[in-house]
């Protein structure tokens, strides 16, 4: 991709702000960003609930409201970025910011 942030901003309303090179201005909810995380294990599908019909137990960061701890260049085309459930793993490439950003959050 051609294009590349030139600005980022965090919201206080849980969104990112981007700015492309060609002058798009784009917003991404936190939830979208961490919803749509392309790293092997969240792209894995669903493990099995308990046979037992109980819930998964949530760890204190899980129950908290989510954020953005860190976001880091990776190279030139991707950005690696850590949110306060403790999920670090996912590499968001420029093109996968953008097209997050190209449709509107539920």
């Amino acid at each position: 991709m051609s294009v590349h942030p030139v600005e980022l901003q965090r919201l206080a309303d849980q969104q990112l702000s981007l700015t492309w090179s060609d002058g798009v201005e784009q917003m991404i909810s936190y939830r979208r960003l961490r919803d749509s995380c392309p790293c092997a294990t969240c792209r894995q599908p669903d493990p099995p609930q308990p046979a037992d019909g109980g819930l998964r137990v949530l760890s204190p960061a899980e129950t908290q409201p989510l954020d953005i701890v860190a976001m880091s260049p990776v190279g030139n085309y991707a950005y690696h970025i850590q949110f306060s459930d403790g999920h670090s793993t996912g590499i968001f490439t420029f093109d996968h910011l953008r097209r997050l950003g190209e449709v509107p959050d539920d």
